[in-house]
């Protein structure tokens, strides 16, 4: 049995596999923290603001001399424009595709601990062109690219824990939802609204808009 093919995926449309596996990829992640400056302390209270993105970068390599390298020959252009049309802004989402990278038994370049969202998005392409045949066509090409992982709220909001009713979080209003339902949800206690429509300034409660993404305060705020 052959090795497998990385493979990019869009969310429509069709697969592109890789015509070399690549040597290695690299991963990073990080999260932001402000440090916030407190007189009369020795240093600042250093306090988390938010995670950041997954990146992934890596090389892929494309090549089309097995079918000859002088003319008539085939550009490798033909086969690297397919990964550059995955930064093309797509007329229904007014953005660029996401994408799932896979490589092997099923297995997701975006995956740490199993609790990720496996799509992401193209962030970066860069090319160089190494072999050109007598007319100048290219005919081998090496891609640096990276991707960035692309969570939706609803995705994050489903996966990353957030259980504690004394801690800050934020959710997203979904169509007939009311702050009796979302209080019920996150506070076990539908009663406990008001602290949800004093935090983001509601003038009617009642009137939710589907889609709006709204503060859940802890409840332990301003006790003492």
């Amino acid at each position: 049995m052959g090795l497998e093919k990385l493979t990019i995926t869009p969310e429509k449309g069709s697969s592109i596999s890789a015509l070399f596996n690549p040597e290695k990829y690299t991963a990073s992640r990080g999260v932001q923290y402000a440090e916030i400056a407190i007189p009369g302390l020795d240093a600042p209270v250093v306090q988390f603001i938010r995670g950041q993105s997954e990146k992934v970068t890596l090389e892929l390599f494309f090549d089309t001399t097995d079918q000859g390298t002088i003319d008539p020959v085939t550009d490798v252009r033909t086969l690297t424009s397919q990964v550059y049309g995955l930064m093309r802004v797509q007329s229904d989402t007014h953005a660029p595709p996401r994408l799932i990278v896979a490589w092997g038994d099923g297995g997701k370049l975006f995956n740490y601990g199993g609790m990720t969202s496996p799509w992401c998005v193209l962030e970066s392409v860069s090319q160089e062109f190494t072999l050109f045949s007598p007319a100048g066509v290219p005919l081998r090409a090496k891609l640096n690219v990276s991707f960035r992982d692309a969570w939706t709220i609803d995705e994050q909001l489903q996966e990353t824990p957030r259980y504690s009713s004394n801690v800050t979080k934020y959710v997203q209003v979904k169509q007939g939802q009311t702050l009796s339902e979302i209080a019920w949800q996150q506070y076990n206690d539908p009663t406990q609204w008001r602290p949800i429509a004093e935090a983001n300034n509601l003038d009617n409660p009642r009137l939710l808009t589907p889609g709006t993404v709204l503060e859940i305060p802890s409840l332990t705020q301003g006790q003492s």
